[in-house]
């Protein structure tokens, strides 16, 4: 239970997937306007990445290792995050067709978000157990969404600002991202 945990914050925290590994700044820098916005698309790929990763580890433990096919394992993954972006999507347009229409483009873009991919292929290459890839993609969609809302909420303070012309806008916001990223790296020595 102690591992689990420890994997989870590590996760999150640690090796945060957009701050530490550079991964899914798409969504980070195109979401990230408004925190509203921002926390919705957090869920959404939190949701896509914990159950792509569970539906990776599925079909590589039981489809591609058996039948020796690992080497398929980057197509079979894209396949399975393409078809939970479309239920995430159809389930999201039925049940909040208005946070539907606010996620936008953005939605159908979580499909070539590279953290997804990444998981599936970084939790296969740890080996890590069903219960391990399941914890791993939760702490990385925990700290997905939490570097997505903090930095949304960031950047609608920084509108707000007075700040000289040069650092007006993207200049600011990739400051602030930079920031973030520094505060983060304060996790690094946690644990040891």
């Amino acid at each position: 239970m102690n591992e689990l945990l420890l994997l989870l914050l590590a996760t999150a925290f640690v090796n945060n997937f957009v701050l530490a590994q550079f991964l899914g700044l798409c969504p980070f820098v195109g979401t990230s306007g408004r925190f509203d916005t921002a926390t919705s698309m957090g869920l959404a790929t939190a949701f896509v990445l914990t159950f792509a990763a569970l539906l990776s580890y599925a079909v590589y433990h039981s489809v591609l290792l058996p039948l020796d096919l690992a080497y398929l394992r980057i197509i079979a993954f894209i396949v399975i995050i393409a078809a939970t972006v479309q239920a995430t999507e159809m389930l999201l347009r039925s049940i909040s067709p208005i946070l539907h229409t606010a996620m936008g483009l953005y939605l159908p873009l979580i499909t070539s978000n590279c953290a997804v991919l990444a998981l599936a292929l970084l939790a296969v290459d740890a080996q890590l157990s069903l219960l391990q890839t399941v914890v791993y993609a939760l702490g990385a969609s925990l700290g997905f969404s939490i570097v997505l809302a903090l930095f949304a909420a960031a950047r609608e303070r920084t509108e707000q600002a007075d700040a000289p012309a040069a650092f007006a806008g993207v200049p600011l916001a990739l400051v602030t991202a930079g920031i973030m990223s520094l505060a983060f790296m304060g996790f690094k020595g946690m644990g040891t």
